[in-house]
């Protein structure tokens, strides 16, 4: 059979019939209803490792509106024979997701939640069309389809299609709510004094999970995804037989995620097992309790990538999918110093930390030991030891992926803080061609900026590149110039002049001189200076760094 991977399809049904290849995780069906006595669950977990996939193979297995044998019978969950008869297509399911309502304003978050909610109505319509329904619940049901729902309404809206569920069907509703935080999320980023944003979104979804979840006799059972457990807030204070599992938990850690058995037999299944040591490397490493796991989002990414072209290299598939935002306001806090613990972390090492999974999004950045709580909750760093239990565990950062997102942060706030005089300082140099000063100015830079031992040569052209941009230069970096891409262009076309920086990455100090000449020799053999026209002058730099020290090599050339 032909291997195909479907990146980001989060439809199970829709997954199983395009014969995509799927990484079976039913047995957690059997595992959560057959073995615990759970009312309701929450699952938190970072983004990207299948919370959506997972609740819409749920909806799939469970719902009385569909025939599902067909898309799970070859999978774990049907040995379980006796339980598939009484659970499988047996039960009204209502299954929303949170994820997109999100927005500048409450206003228009609002105004997501309604389209969300009408959505779902339009979905649920056919089967209410009978004498069954309550005259009442219809005509909330018929504001909610139609967005004229009032606040009580949409306060009481889950309650009530579950309360319509069962007087169809006569029997309770099963609820699986996605994302149920992203609301609360986005309005803790946006929110301020003056609009009270968060207050009012917290409101809302309190009181909407609350009539759903707490003494709710028309539920059977609930399941709940999110990356934090909002505790404080009340949300779930009072739901009888409520349990949440965070990555810090043991129970059911081994469903989010995929082992490195799992990613052995896709890659033998899609003819890449050569791969697997690059795929460990850049997206493995993650500790959700006692298990070992890979970020399954960039594996089939990569997977993806693989199949289109065998020489296809990993990249960072989170940089654009994913709040790094988070990282920028941790190293940017000025009432702790976190830039011992970042470098440990970048070096490869760990740091001690006390972890709380029972945090509230108005506190995320009141204290240290929250603020590394989110960074364990959101996936950017993880535990080291998956026999580690307790407040008190070993951090690290996962991988290769998540240590560049860190790496770029690091560049990014160091440029935003770094003296305009230095810079300018810097620059007269580069133009004076004095290679000495400016060579003890960006070493001056590096030390100043967090550092770390495995440095590479992306970082340093990162770093120059930050330092040049926004200083009234046009900064190309990596541009298609001559025969091939100098790592720096800086140009100054009121003058009509130039400056080319080819870096490299010494490996030892007494390397540094040679790596100057080799990066020179370089800019003069792929005619660097040559792509770019029109320039009178055209200043070259050959640079070698090694750990924090900068040395440079002039050529001129015009």
């Amino acid at each position: 059979m032909d291997f195909t991977v479907s990146v980001g399809e989060a439809d199970f049904a829709a997954l199983r019939n395009n014969n995509a290849y799927y990484v079976d995780k039913t047995e957690i069906i059997y595992e959560l209803v057959h073995d615990t006595n759970n009312k309701v669950t929450l699952f938190t977990r970072p983004r990207r490792f299948g919370k959506t996939l997972m609740m819409s193979m749920m909806e799939n297995f469970f719902s009385v509106r569909k025939d599902s044998k067909d898309i799970f019978e070859d999978l774990v969950i049907a040995k379980h024979k006796v339980f598939c008869k009484e659970w499988m297509n047996q039960y009204p399911v209502l299954f929303v997701s949170f994820k997109d309502v999100e927005a500048e304003t409450f206003e228009g978050a609002y105004k997501m939640l309604n389209t969300k909610l009408a959505d779902l109505c339009k979905d649920l319509a056919p089967i209410f069309k009978t004498a069954a329904v309550d005259n009442d619940d219809a005509q909330i049901f018929l504001n909610l389809k139609s967005k004229r729902a009032d606040e009580d309404e949409i306060k009481n809206s889950l309650k009530t299609l579950m309360r319509m569920m069962h007087a169809v069907y006569g029997k309770p509703a099963i609820l699986l709510v996605d994302e149920y935080d992203v609301p609360l999320a986005k309005a803790s980023e946006k929110d301020t004094a003056k609009n009270e944003y968060y207050s009012k979104m917290l409101d809302v979804i309190k009181s909407i999970m609350s009539t759903a979840l707490k003494d709710n006799e028309f539920l059977k059972f609930a399941v709940v995804t999110g990356c934090l457990r909002i505790a404080k807030e009340s949300i779930f204070t009072g739901t009888n037989n409520f349990v949440s599992y965070s990555v810090l938990d043991a129970d059911f850690s081994q469903y989010f995620g995929f082992s490195k058995k799992e990613v052995d037999d896709i890659l033998k299944a899609a003819d890449r097992s050569e791969t697997a040591d690059t795929i460990k490397e850049w997206y493995d490493g993650y500790v959700f309790g006692n298990s070992y796991v890979y970020c399954p989002w960039d594996v089939i990414n990569y997977l993806s990538a693989l199949k289109k072209r065998r020489d296809a290299k990993p990249k960072n598939y989170w940089k654009n999918t994913s709040h790094n935002g988070i990282l920028l306001i941790f190293v940017k806090r000025t009432d702790f110093d976190v830039s011992d613990k970042f470098e440990a972390l970048l070096n490869g090492e760990t740091i001690v930390q006390t972890i709380s999974d029972e945090l509230t999004y108005d506190t995320l950045h009141s204290t240290e030991d929250n603020l590394w709580s989110v960074l364990l909750m959101t996936g950017y760093i993880t535990k080291a030891d998956a026999g580690e239990e307790g407040e008190t565990v070993s951090l690290k950062i996962p991988n290769r992926e998540i240590s560049s997102i860190f790496e770029d942060t690091v560049v990014r706030f160091f440029t935003e803080t770094v003296s305009d005089d230095t810079i300018k300082e810097l620059i007269s140099t580069l133009w004076e061609k004095d290679e000495v000063r400016a060579a003890e100015i960006i070493s001056g830079l590096l030390w100043d900026t967090i550092s770390y031992n495995d440095y590479h040569e992306d970082y340093y052209h990162a770093f120059l590149a930050g330092v040049f941009v926004g200083r009234g230069y046009s900064v190309d970096s990596n541009k298609e110039k001559g025969l091939g891409r100098p790592d720096i262009l800086l140009k100054d076309k009121k003058n009509k002049r130039a400056i080319i920086i080819e870096a490299k990455k010494s490996d030892k100090e007494s390397d540094m001189d040679k790596d100057c000449e080799e990066a020179i020799e370089q800019i003069v053999k792929r005619k660097y200076a040559e792509g770019v026209k029109g320039y009178e002058e055209i200043v070259c730099y050959g640079a070698a760094f090694f750990q924090k020290q900068a040395k440079l090599k002039l050529k001129t050339i015009g």
